[in-house]
């Protein structure tokens, strides 16, 4: 298990799936995602299978309380362009609805980070999000990530176009801490 200070990030299990979809299915999380639409067992199931346990280019991770275990939500990094030691960070807290807070998805992503750049020797992870994402853009912010660019209008939500913002951090810039 990878642990910081108050999560720890360990292997995605089999038993989790059902409340992993159950989080991924509320709409109120599921605006922030690239799936948009609402997923069952077996796309589930089949995500598990193909990517998480069998993908090279994805490492997935269930967040889990660092003192209970208790499942907090998930984070990874994905589409890993090994070659150019590139990969898009992802992450949420489903657990009491919390998608981004300021104590458990900031950790999950410092713990994340210190394993892509000193484990998986990446130069440079990144990180695509909405315009409305709020939460998730401030948590960036706040961990030295910089704005890399924007592509506008790529999101329909609430009835009007979002514009994708792509954060990243480079390793040998900043600390990964």
């Amino acid at each position: 298990m990878l642990k910081g200070e108050h999560v720890g990030l360990r292997a995605i299990e089999r038993a989790d799936l059902p409340k992993l979809l159950e989080w991924r299915n509320r709409p109120e999380l599921r605006r922030h995602f690239r799936e948009y639409r609402e997923l069952g067992i077996d796309q589930q199931t089949e995500w598990y299978e193909t990517k998480v346990l069998k993908d090279p280019c994805v490492r997935m991770f269930s967040v889990v309380d660092a003192r209970t275990g208790d499942l907090l939500g998930a984070c990874g990094l994905c589409y890993i362009d090994w070659p150019n030691r590139n990969a898009d960070l992802s992450v949420y807290i489903g657990a009491a609805d919390l998608y981004i807070d300021d104590r458990l998805a900031p950790d999950a992503v410092k713990v994340l980070l210190r394993y892509g750049f000193e484990e998986l020797n990446l130069h440079r992870v990144w990180s695509e999000i909405y315009e409305l994402d709020g939460p998730k853009k401030r948590m960036f912010e706040s961990l030295g990530f910089h704005l890399d660019g924007r592509h506008l209008e790529t999101h329909w939500s609430e009835g009007r176009w979002w514009d994708s913002l792509f954060f990243a951090k480079i390793a040998d810039r900043t600390a990964a801490s």
